[in-house]
C-alpha cells in the first residue's frame, strides 16, 4: 500500500475545504478579502470596516458600521478574575498569558459556551475587543502599573495604543496600527486558522477554537517572523553591513528572516503598506536608520527574488513596533489582535457545513509481532 499512497507532508498543496473569505494568488502576489483588494482596504478602510466585511461578507453602510463599532466598544470589558489570572502569570510569555486568559474567559462568561452562527458572531465580537485589552493589561501588570481603562471615544487601533502606553496616539500612529491590523486580519488556511477549524470540527465552542489558534500562532514558525527581523536588524547594526550579512547567510545556506513565504512566490502584497508606514514613522520619530537598514537588506536580497525569496509583511512590522517602544515579546500578540476576525469567520465557515477533520497517517512501524512477557524481555 505504501507504494500507492502519495504523502503531502505538511498538507502542502492539499485543498480540504472551500472558502469565500480570502483569496491568495501566490504567483501573482495578490490578496483579496471577500473580493476586495488588500491594497484598497489598506488604503481606504478601517479595521472595524474590515472586521465587518470578513464576518458578514459585505462592506458596511455608515449605519451598519456605526452599529458594529458600538458593539465592539461595548465589549471592551474583562471580568475582574482575568486581571487576577494575569497577575498570577505575569512573568510568563505574553502569548502564554493571552492564551490562558482567553481560555479562562470560556469558564467566566456563560455566553461563551453557546454555539451556532449568531453565538459565534457575538462571542467573536467580544473576543475582538477583549484580546487587545488582555495584552495591554498584562504589559501594565508585569511592570507594576494599573491597567489603563479603555476609551470609548477611540477607534479599535487607537484605543489599543492608548491602553498599551497610557497616552493618546497621534492620528498617524493610530492609522498605522489600523493598517497593521487590516493586513494581518485574514490569510486563508494558515496554521492557526486551520487549527481553529480542527477544533470547531469537533463541535467545540469559539473560545476553545481561538485558544487553539493562539497556541498555534505562538510557534516561531508561524508568528515569530517580526521578532526575528528585529533581532536581525540589531545584529546588522548599520545599512553598510547589510550586504555582507546577506552574503554570509546565503553562503552558509541560512535563511534571511523576512524573505520568502509558504504561499507567495512574488512579493507579499501586504508588504508595500508596511514599508510606507515604516518610512513615515521612522522619519517622524527621528530614527531613519531603522528603515535604511531594512532597505539595504532588501537591496542585497534582490538577486534571490527570482527564487521566490521576496520580502513578506512581517519584514517591516517589527520596526514599527520598535519605533513605538513596544517590547519584542509583544510582537506575536499584536499579530493575534489583528487576526481575531479572520479566525472568527474561519470558524463560522467550518461550522456551516461541519465535518470532523480527521486526516490519515501512513503507518511505517514494525509489522505485527508476538507479545513478549516481562520475564522474557
Amino acid at each position: 500500500m505504501s507504494d500507492t499512497v502519495k504523502i503531502n507532508r505538511g498538507l502542502k498543496g492539499i485543498y480540504f475545504e472551500r472558502s469565500g473569505v480570502s483569496h491568495i494568488d501566490g504567483a501573482a502576489g495578490s490578496l483579496t478579502y471577500r473580493g476586495y483588494s488588500i491594497h484598497d482596504l489598506a488604503t481606504h478602510s478601517t479595521f472595524e470596516e474590515v472586521a465587518y466585511l470578513l464576518i458578514y461578507g459585505e462592506l458596511p453602510t455608515a449605519a451598519e458600521l456605526a452599529a458594529f463599532s458600538t458593539r465592539l466598544i461595548a465589549a471592551r470589558t474583562l471580568p475582574e478574575e482575568i486581571h487576577t489570572i494575569i497577575a498570577a502569570t505575569k512573568h510568563g510569555h505574553p502569548m502564554d498569558v493571552l492564551r490562558t486568559a482567553v481560555s479562562a474567559l470560556a469558564a467566566l462568561e456563560p455566553a461563551s459556551q453557546q454555539v451556532g452562527e449568531e453565538a459565534f458572531i457575538e462571542n467573536g465580537i467580544r473576543l475582538t475587543a477583549q484580546v487587545p485589552m488582555i495584552v495591554a493589561a498584562h504589559e501594565a501588570i508585569r511592570n507594576g502599573r494599573t491597567p489603563v481603562a479603555p476609551d470609548p471615544t477611540l477607534s479599535h487601533a487607537a484605543n489599543w495604543l492608548w491602553m498599551l502606553k497610557g497616552e493618546k496616539p497621534s492620528a498617524e500612529a493610530a492609522r498605522l496600527a489600523d493598517v497593521d491590523f487590516i493586513l494581518h486580519a485574514e490569510h486563508g488556511s494558515n496554521a492557526s486558522s486551520f487549527a481553529a477549524r480542527v477544533t470547531v470540527g469537533t463541535e467545540a465552542n469559539l473560545h476553545g477554537a481561538i485558544t487553539t489558534a493562539l497556541a498555534t500562532l505562538a510557534g516561531p514558525a508561524h508568528g515569530g517572523a517580526a521578532e526575528d527581523v528585529m533581532k536581525m536588524v540589531a545584529e546588522i547594526g548599520t545599512p553598510e553591513n547589510a550586504a555582507a550579512y546577506v552574503k554570509a547567510k546565503r553562503a552558509n545556506r541560512e535563511a534571511v528572516t523576512g524573505f520568502g513565504h509558504r504561499v507567495y512566490r512574488a512579493e507579499d502584497p501586504r508588504a508595500r503598506h508596511m514599508r510606507a508606514g515604516v518610512k513615515a514613522l521612522s522619519e517622524e520619530m527621528g530614527q531613519p536608520e531603522w528603515y535604511e537598514i531594512l532597505q539595504a537588506v532588501v537591496e542585497a536580497m534582490q538577486p534571490y527574488a527570482r527564487h521566490g525569496l521576496n520580502v513578506n509583511v512581517d519584514f517591516y512590522s517589527g520596526v514599527i513596533y520598535q519605533l513605538h517602544g513596544i517590547p519584542m515579546d509583544l510582537y506575536v500578540p499584536i499579530f493575534a489582535i489583528g487576526r481575531v476576525p479572520g479566525w472568527v469567520i474561519q470558524c463560522i465557515e467550518q461550522q456551516r457545513q461541519n465535518i470532523l477533520l480527521r486526516p490519515l497517517t501512513l503507518y511505517n512501524g514494525p509489522e505485527e509481532r508476538p507479545y513478549i512477557p516481562m520475564e522474557n524481555r
